[in-house]
């Protein structure tokens, strides 16, 4: 659409227009620098050009007798234009004192730039403040002797000339300087009237339909804006209007729909009936999905609790377990840190031993009623029991799981239908707890040992990782021993295996209640046994490892001849981090390195792992001499540290 004479688009091309004078300011200053430095080059190169010319007068031969180049001050004082506009001309010797000069009273003095202008370097040009400098080295010696005597032959020196910029130059710095300044009083003056037009045209009309459209969101439907002239504005004004006379009807009309909507809530009562039961539904689709969603028995309960406690409005709930004594325990409990966790009820005792007791949902609709058989014994010592509390009970396949509490403060808050959807949420807790302990079994299998009790190899080398990532990251130091049961398949062989497998298991119990809790003991497989020791350093290691194997050769005898010396031995090997190994395959392989040394040293002794083992287990070097079976090995490690 064009833009008419009144619209708001031709008012904003002013404005816009402004920023192109602006560019075009800048536009000129960048043309006047230019020009002046164009000028200042012209300058330059002409006064480079000059003094070529007066230093070549210098060599010229001069009149007898007459003063100094006098030929030279006489053409620098005509009137000609090439010299009109030079200054001052000197010549300067290489100690800063003027041998020449345009002025005669100057010669024999020191310049006061003396150290700049005779410094030695290339013919230069410098322009400053109007003025032109020349500096040019001139020669001296033979080429001045046609007019000096030769103990008058100047050397090396320097000619200063001093020129002003031509007048032409200076007038078109001028004009650009006053244009420039025209340009910025034009902006200034055009500045000032677009600010004055978008205040007429624009500023004051938007004020004005801003006030109206502010009355009109606080509730006054009544009001107007000025919608008079043609341009964008205006019409804005016009359709704003028209939307108020909109509104105003539909407010009308808004009043006889909260006249229908009154008949309508009647026929939506049943309405909500629908959607409590669709929260139940939904509640009941939520706990199965969280109970599917872990098979850890804390994040179960923990899951439980939250759901109960949010979407039913339940400010008190607790989840009891039957423990290994039959008693119903605490494990989870709502609000938390009130110290409820971990109390156990008898079954019969209180609400919820009663619904243990008979798996039955109890309720007390008032706590305070003292006269109910069912009395209820307060989680928390000293806390008041008020209000409702329903105690529902976890069974699985008719066996009792445990017992959900649920209280709330007021009296009779339970309902027929949330007992219901209660002991659904029970029922499906009970089938999840049971599927969680069935899992905690599971893992239990996989990582113990069936025969000793102890973790298997896959929990020891999960053990290890953690330990050795501890101790690389904190800098601690880490011990691994190895235990291997002496003439193990001799003992098989002659007593039988059950015989082995009781010696095994005395063997692991003497190990196991001589290590401290923060050790971990495995069985490796077969007759061996792993010990991993955190902080602990290579002679504190060796030293448990002697103890072990004095124990054992002192707790578990045989009654079965045949074996050697009627008692069961075991040979240790010592492997250390970072002494020894810096990787968990290494600190094993060094470990069992050091168990096949005590093993062919004569069994019944300790080893501690030295390099060279891992090349020829089991051989002794230098004052490592095998001893007869019975005995500890003795060793010195380097450091001085005992060894047995």
């Amino acid at each position: 659409m064009p833009l008419g004479p009144d619209t708001v688009g031709r008012k904003l091309l002013w404005s816009i227009g402004l920023p192109g004078l602006v560019v075009a300011l800048l536009g000129v200053g960048h043309f006047w620098r230019e020009s002046r430095v164009a000028v200042q080059d012209a300058t330059q190169v002409e006064s480079l050009a000059l003094a070529e010319f007066v230093a070549s007068t210098f060599s010229l031969p001069q009149a007898p007798r007459a003063r100094a180049h006098e030929a030279v001050a006489e053409v620098l004082r005509s009137d000609t234009r090439l010299f009109r506009s030079v200054e001052d001309v000197r010549v300067l010797t290489p100690d800063g004192r003027i041998r020449w000069s345009r002025r005669p009273e100057e010669v024999g003095r020191v310049h006061d730039e003396a150290r700049r202008l005779t410094s030695p370097g290339p013919e230069t040009a410098r322009s400053s403040a109007g003025v032109t400098e020349v500096v040019r080295p001139m020669g001296g010696g033979p080429e001045c002797g046609s007019c000096h005597t030769e103990e008058e032959v100047p050397g090396a020196s320097v000619l200063q000339m001093r020129m002003t910029e031509p007048a032409l130059h200076q007038q078109l710095s001028e004009m650009f300087r006053g244009a420039l300044g025209a340009m910025v009083l034009f902006i200034v003056l055009l500045a000032l009237l677009t600010t004055l037009g978008l205040h007429l045209n624009l500023t004051r009309p938007l004020r004005k339909l801003s006030a109206a459209m502010g009355r009109a969101e606080a509730g006054d439907l009544l009001v107007r804006a000025d919608a008079r002239g043609t341009d964008e504005l205006a019409r804005l004004g016009a359709a704003f209007n028209q939307m108020l006379a909109r509104l105003t009807a539909m407010k009308a009309e808004e009043i006889d729909t909260h006249r229908d909507l009154a008949v309508v809530k009647e026929k939506l009562a049943l309405k909500d009936e629908l959607e409590e039961r669709l929260r139940e539904l939904s509640l009941l689709f939520d706990v199965a999905r969280s109970l599917n969603a872990t098979l850890e028995l804390d994040e179960l309960l923990e899951a439980v609790t939250r759901l109960v406690v949010e979407r039913l409005q339940i400010p008190d709930f607790s989840t009891m377990l039957l423990n290994t004594e039959g008693l119903l325990e605490v494990k989870h409990a709502w609000p938390e840190g009130r110290g409820a966790e971990g109390l156990t009820f008898g079954l019969g005792e209180g609400a919820c031993g009663r619904a243990a007791e008979t798996l039955k949902a109890v309720y007390l609709p008032d706590l305070e009623d003292r006269t109910s058989i069912f009395a209820r014994r307060g989680l928390v010592e000293g806390a008041v029991d008020t209000g409702a509390l329903l105690a529902v009970p976890m069974v699985h396949m008719g066996t009792l799981l445990g017992v959900m509490n649920f209280q709330r403060p007021e009296v009779a808050s339970f309902s027929a239908g949330e007992i219901e959807l209660l002991t659904a949420v029970a029922d499906l807790a009970a089938t999840a707890v049971k599927n969680a302990r069935l899992h905690a079994e599971t893992v239990k299998l996989t990582m113990t040992d069936p025969l000793t009790g102890v973790p298997n190899r896959r929990h020891l080398f999960q053990r290890m990782e953690l330990e050795l990532a501890r101790a690389q990251r904190f800098g601690t130091p880490l011990a691994l021993l190895m235990v291997d049961v002496d003439h193990f398949k001799r003992l098989n062989d002659v007593a039988g295996h059950r015989v082995g497998d009781e010696t095994l298991r005395r063997v692991c119990d003497v190990l196991r209640l001589r290590v401290r809790k923060v050790d971990t003991l495995a069985r490796y497989g077969g007759e061996e046994f792993v010990l991993l020791l955190p902080q602990s350093t290579k002679a504190d290691a060796v030293e448990v490892a002697e103890k072990l194997r004095r124990a054992v050769a002192d707790l578990v005898s045989l009654s079965q001849p045949g074996l050697p010396g009627n008692h069961v031995t075991v040979s240790v090997g010592v492997a250390h981090f970072p002494t020894d190994a810096t990787t968990q395959e290494e600190l094993v392989d060094c470990a069992d390195s050091a168990l096949y040394c005590s093993k062919r040293s004569g069994r019944n002794r300790t080893t501690p792992f030295e390099p060279g083992m891992e090349m020829h287990p089991g051989r002794e070097r230098g004052p490592h001499a095998p001893a007869t079976e019975g005995t500890a090995v003795t060793t010195t490690a380097p450091g001085g540290v005992a060894k047995a």
